[in-house]
């Protein structure tokens, strides 16, 4: 049994950031009840991987939601639910029925999280919210890329999942409170707030000194040497954090006098005159071949790494030790491999795998009739007048 086993969610979101979130908690054995439009989650359609990464371990229910029967039967699982996650635009609850005011009258205990792109108050509080844009007005993109180059997007939706992670916190925190109160509570959350949040020690150093951080490519602006180098057959990046460490280095490269050099005498020293560091080092990395220079640095302490591929980084000897990609059957059998929630180290109440991402529709009979006790006719009507729609 999961740690959130007995925790029923009732999910309307789609897409990436909210449907990450709710594939967490069902790992820690939270029930997600995922409901789709009849043309399903818009990700359904981006490729079968995409929808895949986000939302094993639910039940999909197909409803109309325009039509008022669809609402009222939202209406009745959410009064049986601890949890509702939508990522509608603003307003849209309303229209249908399924606000938090209103939904609170008859379940004061439901927590209610909004996620959307820019929040429900402010002037863009109306606008769609995507990563890509979120990446970009957050400053995130400004600061991505090499030094003269164009602005650049991280190459996954980063702020999604972290707005995912955001999620689960702000859900589970909303729980704990809820175990002294008894009372459930509305969550606003937007991707923008997460993508401020995350500009981090870049935005602080224009809220303390006025310095508005520029792209400085694959380096790491407060250390040095920190980035990533070519050796003769691959890239590996080192992060040098402190004097000893880049003493370490130059024995390895073979170049000791540097550390006699006043422009690396200190990091401080060594971040003002990176150029000229990185002439003389740069060189030094391109006569070694990768993987034994990356043991030559294990063995003198000093923090690198290679720069995997994905099937690298899947394939490597601490991903399967870690075991970082679960294998879970489907209805037939067949094993299909997914990435694992990382809270799978629990040691009494790990994160496990349930089922893998359900067909459009695939449980809404079986929900309907198990949890709001309507019959094999009733649902059948329901899905002939175009309220439902069933497994296709």
């Amino acid at each position: 049994m999961g740690i959130l086993s007995g925790i029923t969610i009732l999910d309307l979101s789609r897409i990436f950031a909210a449907p990450f979130a709710t594939q967490m908690l069902s790992d820690l054995g939270a029930k997600v009840w995922k409901i789709e439009s009849f043309a399903g989650d818009d990700s359904r359609r981006w490729g079968s991987h995409v929808f895949d990464a986000y939302n094993r371990g639910k039940k999909s229910l197909s409803l109309n939601l325009k039509d008022v029967r669809a609402q009222e039967i939202l209406q009745r699982l959410a009064a049986k639910s601890d949890v509702f996650v939508e990522n509608f635009k603003t307003g849209d609850m309303e229209r249908y029925g399924l606000s938090y005011p209103l939904l609170s009258r008859t379940n004061p205990r439901l927590i209610y999280l909004s996620l959307t792109g820019f929040g429900n108050t402010g002037p863009r509080s109306g606008d769609p919210g995507y990563d890509t844009v979120i990446q970009a007005m957050s400053g995130i993109m400004s600061l991505t890329g090499d030094a003269g180059g164009p602005p650049t997007r991280v190459g996954v939706a980063w702020i999604d999942v972290m707005s995912g992670l955001v999620s689960v916190i702000a859900i589970l925190s909303a729980l704990v409170e809820r175990g002294t109160s008894g009372h459930g509570q509305h969550i606003d959350l937007s991707l923008f707030d997460v993508g401020m949040m995350a500009l981090a020690d870049a935005a602080q150093a224009y809220l303390k000194h006025g310095q508005v951080q520029q792209r400085v490519g694959n380096v790491t602006r407060n250390i040095s040497p920190a980035q990533v180098f070519r050796t003769a057959d691959g890239w590996i990046v080192i992060a040098i954090g402190n004097d000893a460490q880049f003493a370490r280095l130059c024995q390895v490269l073979g170049c000791p006098g540097l550390t006699g050099d006043a422009r690396f005498a200190s990091n401080p020293d060594r971040v003002k005159h990176r150029d000229e560091l990185n002439e003389y080092i740069v060189p030094l990395f391109a006569l070694h071949d990768r993987d034994p220079l990356l043991q030559k640095m294990k063995a003198a302490k000093i923090p690198a790494g290679p720069v995997f591929n994905i099937d690298e980084s899947v394939g490597d000897p601490q991903s399967v030790a870690r075991e970082a990609i679960w294998s879970i059957p489907d209805e037939a059998g067949a094993i299909g491999k997914y990435l694992a929630n990382p809270l799978r180290h629990l040691s009494r109440t790990p994160a496990s795998p349930s089922t893998i991402p359900p067909d459009l529709g695939q449980h809404t009979f079986e929900v309907l009739s198990e949890e709001l006790q309507l019959d094999a006719a009733e649902i059948d009507k329901l899905a002939e007048a175009g309220v439902i729609q069933l497994r296709r």
